[in-house]
């Protein structure tokens, strides 16, 4: 609990204590969360404020702030400071006359003008000026002042957390840049989601698409909702399991590089991929989940959350293996895998606990390569330094994941589905294991949680080159 001497006050200027000529002023510096936040709250999405590829063909050449944004400093100085609690706002005038960027600092100063007695009313001169001392906002403002004094414990501001999904997904997609497009295998995209997704990957540069399926269906399909498929080679098949077969066929011939799943079933065409022994690597399949989460500083991988359904403590190594692996691809030198229990200490009634032990011990002893391992760990001292600090928990791993090992399908799909729905993560997946990665869709994941597991799909294929080449892909 905060001591009296702790905490931080506010207290108003009242009507009499007021004279012409007095004044305060308040100081702050613009950022890039500023803009955004006021865009947030606002509504006012003008580009010229957070597009930078267009501001910068404007008239101001680069991002700029709203207006408003200074208007509403002036009201912060009236509201806290002068006169403060108590003040009724009655009327304002703006004058614009300077463009605020990123990094300036604004001084906000308020003048006493002149007072009436009689409605206890104060007109106040309200000047903006930047760290050059140039002038960018002006104007007067009407005031009810308070008459009664007030001085009250300041409240703190909500918080409001930013998050722009499109800006971390232009990130994800800087990952790609200089690496060429790469012939991806597009099993049965005979549902708009997957077609579209396919050829939304293609128009990013990402995937040359080779559309395995009914020709005449998935024609009809792109007529019907405008998709251009002249950049498109089509293999006509008759069903799904043929289309299935097939792209497992150009995987194993070196024809395609990368497989993306349409509308068909996930057992349908992994079962065709396992059926080609040249596509089996000696390790166990399994599904990678990337999560760009609100609430968390980094990506988050989960594995596995939609292929292995009861993982033996054999396939956690491979699934974690994968993961690793994955995660370094992406740019972690050193993964931070959280193996995840209902509870942090051993427990021999929950299997999962034991498991995660004889993990992290396998990983002592280099069967497990490239990460730092540490379990079992419960969700939140997982993902939450404070929560693992609290119970007490001494670790590298504790509070900053990398790697959500989860015990099983369930709880792993679970997890995934209410960080996409109720958290507003936005995600990403492909399974990994096999010798080319296959981006795995949902039916309800939207145009840019496919193009940026294509996009997965790309920097593993890209890595694979690199480590194991290859004479016969095709470019």
């Amino acid at each position: 609990m905060n001591s009296t001497a702790d905490i931080e006050w506010i207290e108003n200027v009242t009507y009499d204590e007021l004279s012409v000529g007095q004044s305060a002023r308040l100081i702050r510096t613009l950022t890039e969360a500023d803009i955004q936040a006021f865009a947030a709250v606002s509504g006012d999405t003008n580009p010229a404020h957070l597009n930078a590829e267009y501001a910068n063909d404007t008239a101001f050449h680069g991002v700029i702030a709203h207006g408003m944004w200074g208007g509403a400093l002036i009201s912060a100085l009236l509201g806290t400071q002068f006169p403060g609690p108590g003040t009724i706002y009655m009327e304002q005038n703006l004058h614009f006359t300077k463009p605020v960027r990123i990094g300036d600092t604004l001084t906000v100063m308020a003048t006493v003008l002149n007072k009436d007695d009689e409605k206890k009313r104060v007109d106040l001169d309200c000047q903006v000026t930047n760290q050059k001392g140039h002038k960018v906002l002006y104007g007067t403002a009407k005031v009810l002042a308070p008459t009664k004094k007030v001085r009250l414990p300041k409240v703190d501001a909500p918080q409001i957390q930013l998050f722009d999904p499109q800006a971390r997904f232009k990130d994800l997609l800087a990952l790609a840049e200089g690496m060429e497009a790469v012939r991806c295998a597009v099993v049965h995209p005979c549902d708009i989601e997957s077609l579209s997704g396919a050829m939304d990957a293609a128009a990013h540069g990402l995937i040359i698409p080779v559309l395995i399926g009914p020709e005449v269906r998935i024609r009809h399909l792109a007529s019907e909702n405008d998709i251009d498929l002249s950049k498109a080679e089509i293999i006509s098949v008759p069903h799904s399991h043929a289309a299935a077969q097939k792209a497992a066929e150009l995987a194993s011939s070196g024809d395609v590089e990368i497989i993306m799943k349409g509308s068909l079933h996930t057992d349908e065409l992994i079962h065709a991929v396992l059926a080609r022994p040249e596509l089996r690597t000696g390790r166990r399949m399994s599904h990678v989940f990337r999560f760009d989460v609100p609430l968390y500083d980094k990506p988050l991988l989960i594995t596995d959350a939609a292929l292995n359904i009861q993982p033996t403590l054999a396939e956690k190594v491979d699934i974690i293996q994968n993961a690793i692996d994955f995660a370094r691809t992406m740019g972690v030198a050193c993964p931070k895998v959280a193996i995840l229990s209902a509870v942090e200490t051993v427990n021999p009634s929950i299997p999962s606990t034991l498991d995660a032990a004889a993990l992290c011990k396998m990983a002592d002893r280099g069967q497990i390569k490239g990460g730092l391992l540490d379990g079992p760990l419960a969700f939140d001292n997982a993902i939450s330094a404070h929560a693992a600090l609290v119970k007490n928990i001494t670790s590298n791993v504790a509070g900053d994941a990398d790697i959500l090992a989860v015990p099983d399908l369930e709880s792993g799909n679970m997890l995934a589905k209410q960080l996409e729905y109720l958290a507003g993560a936005t995600g990403s997946g492909l399974v990994l294991g096999a010798r080319v990665p296959i981006a795995l869709t949902s039916r309800a994941d939207g145009p840019m949680s496919r193009v940026a597991s294509a996009l997965l799909a790309v920097v593993v294929a890209h890595n694979a080159r690199r480590d194991h080449p290859r004479a016969t892909w095709k470019s």
